[in-house]
């Protein structure tokens, strides 16, 4: 068994999937809302049987390693690499162009996170240790977070990482570079280490990879510093800051159980947080929310708690926040802490404090109603349209129309509008402005097309009796007595003829083995096969013998009707042209067959 099957076999995809989007079970498999469309009513399947999955909206589907490169934008190494240590496997890399670059940059990473770690715990490191210990962090906490320390020297990291050796080869100067720990001297063609004398908080993405830096001045020099308080690693192969959040990769599992997740701005509220107990709490690194933030955050919960500085640069990356959390449908909430700048000064103030803060957590639509009306005088009609049309802004990207209409009266009684006026201005002001797009990704085109709104009820129907087939092979025999492969529409034709050459080759469907069949035609099947086995599970699922024979029964004699109109419409066109070419033999023939087709 090669790796990647034995990763395959030791993964539950279930699991893996839950991971990324909450599933329920039907049945003898589970179901979800597509996590690479929109949708509202559930039709992306799982098989923990066969381990795979499809979605009958956009058409996506496979296996683990499918769903797992899809999501994550991954290529099939670095998807090994990933799964591997959830499967309890330890890569063995036979071919060392098989080790991509991505790999290679992630290991120079968790390197120089242990290096700065073992740094901070030397002579070097003390007073920086000093620091993280007189600002209330344990040793255990700094232990736990990797913190570390990047001594003040201009290539001591370089030196250590490129005198490391893997599989053979050492790490270069150029390679460190895109791992982005190293900066190019100007003029030269030397390097020098990008942080030092600085206190380093490591950045994980979810999957425990170590992938970048925050880098905090030595308090010592936090006046003298020329360059900022913080700085961050560049944007590399490996990191992306806008689609990353902090901590996650600790907070996933208290998030899905709280059903919560706060969003705070710095690493250090962070480690505090999970330090007295907060721990489904995570940090958006200084900036707003983004997008792909937000769907990270939505694969564990709905439910959003921001909590930001209350200074005027903290409160705009709330509105930021606020725009892109309403926009994919989460319910959002604002934390106001009663003491403090941070959570970490509230929390080491009155730990008590905080929980209540949490508690007490605004609705989004009311803070904002309030920050943007506070210290303006409401008796001034330009005050009122001015707030109304902000709030428009924000009640235009809440989804749920009962919610908008609740707002819409509020804002109505607040301001001393008709409810029916807001209303009618709240239409003419989303005509103008509406900002709310789905986002949707486009249908994987071929065999996707055929589960798609524009496919014809005969393609629909050649589909739903392959599945039922598939589910129920004990009616093959009965469907190759009444239905020729014609009569089924395009792929489906030819996976009829397969499906029946199988069949009675072997008297019995073994899916593994019917699979390597199809694979061996080398006419990409084998997915199509995977599709009519989930649709099967998804629509028949609770289907008895009898249930399924009859639906059988009632395909087969729909196809034939389809067939029938078809062939005598082509028939009529055959005997147009040869009357107009004058053919009398073939415009007889041509008419005795019509008359036949006409008769059943």
């Amino acid at each position: 068994m090669g790796q990647a099957e034995d990763i395959k076999s030791k993964l539950d995809i279930v699991e893996v999937i839950r991971e990324y989007v909450p599933v329920k079970a039907i049945g003898a498999n589970f179901q979800a809302l597509c996590p690479f469309h929109n949708e509202k009513t559930p039709s992306f399947v799982i098989s923990p049987d066969k381990q795979i999955w499809h979605c009958f909206g956009c058409g996506r589907g496979g296996d683990v390693f499918s769903f797992v490169m899809e999501k994550e934008g991954l290529g099939f190494m670095e998807v090994l690499r990933l799964l591997a240590p959830k499967a309890g496997v330890v890569l063995k890399y036979e071919k060392l162009e098989d080790y991509s670059q991505r790999n290679r940059l992630l290991d120079i990473l968790e390197l120089a996170g242990k290096y700065y770690a073992h740094i901070l715990s030397l002579p070097a490191g003390q007073a920086a240790r000093d620091y993280l210990l007189g600002r209330g962090l344990s040793a255990e906490i700094i232990n736990e977070w990797q913190l570390g320390y990047s001594p003040d020297t201009w290539d001591s990291l370089a030196v250590f990482l490129k005198a490391r050796p893997l599989s053979g080869k050492k790490y270069t100067d150029n390679e460190i570079f895109l791992a982005g720990l190293i900066t190019k001297k100007e003029g030269g063609r030397s390097y020098y280490d990008r942080f030092r004398d600085r206190i380093m908080f490591p950045i994980w993405d979810i999957n425990n990879n170590l992938i970048a830096f925050t880098a905090r001045v030595n308090p010592a020099k936090e006046k003298t510093e020329k360059t900022g308080k913080y700085i961050n690693s560049p944007q590399t192969k490996v990191y992306d800051k806008s689609r990353v959040l902090f901590a996650l990769n600790k907070a996933k599992t208290a998030i899905r159980q709280e059903d919560l997740a706060i969003v705070v701005e710095g690493q250090m509220d962070v480690i505090s947080c999970h330090q007295y107990g907060f721990k489904n709490v995570v940090a958006s690194s200084g900036t707003a929310l983004t997008a792909e933030q937000v769907s990270l955050i939505k694969r564990f919960t709905n439910n959003i708690a921001l909590l930001f500085d209350m200074d005027e640069a903290g409160q705009l990356a709330a509105d930021r926040g606020i725009k892109e959390a309403l926009s994919q449908e989460m319910n959002l909430k604002i934390i106001v802490l009663p003491f403090g700048k941070d959570p970490d000064e509230c929390l080491r103030h009155n730990p008590d404090d905080f929980k209540k803060a949490i508690e007490d957590a605004k609705p989004m639509l009311d803070y904002y109603f309030t920050k943007i009306s506070t210290g303006l005088d409401l008796a001034v009609l330009d005050n009122k349209r001015r707030i109304r049309d902000k709030m428009f802004m924000m009640i235009d990207l809440v989804s749920n129309k009962t919610e908008q209409g609740y707002w819409l009266k509020k804002i109505s009684e607040e301001l001393g509008f008709f409810e029916n006026d807001s209303r009618e201005e709240f239409l003419k002001w989303q005509e103008k402005n509406s900002v709310v797009k789905k986002r949707e990704l486009p249908p994987q085109p071929g065999l996707a097309a055929a589960s798609s709104p524009e496919s014809s009820r005969e393609e629909k129907l050649s589909e739903r009796l392959l599945a039922l087939l598939v589910k129920f092979p004990e009616f093959i025999n009965y469907s190759v007595s009444n239905l020729e492969p014609e009569y089924l529409s395009g792929d489906f034709s030819r996976f009829y003829k397969d499906f029946i050459i199988y069949y009675n080759k072997t008297a019995s469907l073994d899916y593994d083995n019917f699979r390597l069949y199809l694979e061996s035609q080398e006419e990409g099947d084998e997915k199509l096969l995977d599709k009519l086995i989930l649709l099967g599970e998804k629509d028949f699922y609770d289907f008895e013998l009898a249930q399924a024979k009859a639906e059988v029964a009632n395909i087969i004699g729909e196809l034939k009707k389809y067939g029938r109109k078809l062939r005598i419409q082509k028939l009529q066109q055959a005997m147009a042209r040869a009357e107009k070419e004058g053919r009398a033999e073939e415009i007889a023939a041509l008419m005795n067959e019509l008359k036949d087709l006409m008769t059943l």
